[in-house]
């Protein structure tokens, strides 16, 4: 698990391509303190296991799935990407809990200025639109960000200059990919009542005026 607050960015050091998926070697410093074979990386948001690792750098393997969904597959030779440790226990929580696991990509449409912040829409396939809740939270490219708004197959996020300069989408244009995770929380609750209509379902005391009257809807 992660929080979506960007610890630094990295640059693409090593990028081997093969059938069997993507070996990446990222450079970097925050993350990689008293790192150890086996941790988990998120990049660009994507959650990567380190299979070696030093005090400069690590190397990761990217599966085919990961491969598709995302944009690490578009990474080049110096690019720079968004690097978090994942959680530990005493981490304070500043963002949002963050899987690693990308639902899709997301375009670029539009970049706008709005005083000394930079307004960004992004486009994603419209089936995930349901996860998108105005003043809720979404990661892009691991970075977890408040939107601003919606509509039918986008959502606005506004970017402060510390944060434009912080993270990699204040250095992307209109047309360039980015990696989305929706709330997790909503997924969950949509699984749940999917099954609103079975029989075990039908028999627990917990229903949707049970749960209202006292206060969780």
């Amino acid at each position: 698990m992660f929080t979506g607050l960007v610890e630094e960015m990295g640059t693409v050091a090593g990028l081997i391509a093969t059938e069997g998926g993507i070996k990446l070697k990222i450079s970097g410093n925050k993350v990689l303190a008293q790192g150890k074979i086996g941790d988990s990386i998120a990049t660009n948001g994507v959650c990567l296991t380190a299979v070696e690792i030093t005090n400069s750098y690590f190397v990761a393997h990217v599966m085919n799935e990961s491969i598709g969904r995302t944009n690490l597959k578009n990474l080049k030779i110096g690019e720079k990407v968004n690097l978090e440790k994942s959680l530990t226990l005493q981490s304070p929580l500043g963002g949002h809990l963050v899987t690693g696991d990308v639902d899709c990509l997301g375009i670029i449409s539009n970049i706008t200025s709005d005083g000394f912040a930079k307004i960004y829409t992004i486009e994603i396939p419209e089936k995930y639109m349901k996860y998108i809740v105005e003043k809720g939270r979404v990661a892009i490219d691991g970075a977890s960000l408040t939107l601003i708004d919606f509509d039918k197959n986008s959502f606005r996020v506004s970017l402060i200059p510390h944060t434009q300069n912080s993270i990699t989408l204040g250095f992307k244009k209109v047309g360039h990919e980015v990696n989305i995770e929706t709330d997790l929380i909503g997924k969950f609750v949509e699984r749940i009542l999917s099954f609103k209509d079975s029989e075990e379902v039908k028999k627990s005391p917990l229903t949707s005026k049970m749960l209202f009257e006292n206060g969780f809807l």
